[in-house]
């Protein structure tokens, strides 16, 4: 049934419908709501997930004001299915492993999850309110190459909505060289639902960015960043951040764990410093 659906709101199946609107709109809010059930199929959530989780599937009524060509409608399909998925490990509090636990109480955890491998778990808290942390993450995520030593370039290749884009992303090779440069053509989900604010994403194909010369073209998926303020402390947010990478090539598996878990440590550092140093939007307006 599910399957059956997805290709009505492709018109993979059925030429003749493509232009109905409202046929359209119903198979889109059909794929929502069956991703929504088996999401929620599973263990009970903590308030924040569980609050993005019922609201995250708002894809009919918005379609009611655009029209999408069928490659966007998958797109942004393939944005909401990361977004379940991603949640939905978050959500899960079992099984997981101290990887790196820092001094100032940053920590990496990780967990063996089926169907994807091993994710990587980041949890920091930022002295910085959470709209700062969204304009720098979501709105300016094409400067992070700029402060993040990690990533040389983020592009953004095609906006697709409010909520929906197409990025391609070239990291910078590992320190000593034990990784190679790879990059990553994504689909990203950003949404925000009062207070929380989640940012997902994993691998797709876009046409007009094949792989590159001498660039290993690794994969993403699903992950997702969460923000949300501290209940104790609202000038200050919780950033969570799940990983889950497959850099392809041939590479120990010991070596790609210490590198992506130094990655997640890294990332947290670069930002507080980027945070410190530079003006607000606001500011530099």
């Amino acid at each position: 049934m599910f399957l059956a659906t997805f290709k009505l709101c492709a018109g993979s199946s059925y030429r003749h419908v493509r232009n109905m609107k409202g046929l359209r709109h119903q198979a889109v809010l059909a794929i929502s709501q069956e991703l929504n059930r088996r999401a929620l199929g599973g263990p009970n959530p903590g308030t924040w997930i569980n609050q993005v989780r019922r609201r995250s599937s708002l894809l009919g009524s918005r379609l009611e004001e655009s029209i999408y060509s069928d490659q966007e409608l998958t797109y942004i399909q393939q944005g909401e299915e990361a977004m379940q998925k991603a949640l939905g490990i978050l959500s899960s509090q079992e099984g997981w492993k101290k990887e790196n636990q820092q001094t100032n109480g940053d920590k990496v955890l990780s967990k063996e999850v089926p169907d994807v491998g091993k994710v990587f778990r980041l949890e920091v808290v930022i002295d910085q309110p959470m709209e700062r942390l969204y304009e720098e993450l979501v709105e300016r995520m094409e400067a992070m190459g700029e402060w993040n030593p990690n990533v040389k370039e983020i592009k953004v290749l095609q906006k697709i909505g409010k909520d929906t884009m197409i990025t391609h992303e070239l990291a910078a090779e590992s320190a000593g060289n034990l990784v190679g440069p790879r990059d990553f053509v994504s689909v990203r989900c950003a949404k925000r639902r009062g207070s929380t604010c989640v940012l997902a994403g994993m691998a797709t194909h876009f046409g007009e960015m094949p792989e590159q010369k001498g660039v290993i073209r690794a994969e993403h998926g699903p992950t997702c960043m969460v923000l949300h303020p501290l209940a104790e402390s609202p000038s200050k947010t919780k950033l969570t951040w799940l990983l889950s990478i497959d850099l392809k090539g041939w590479l120990p598996k010991t070596i790609i764990n210490q590198v992506l878990a130094q990655t997640q440590v890294d990332f947290a550092n670069h930002l507080r410093k980027h945070l410190e140093s530079s003006p607000t939007l606001e500011a530099r307006c």
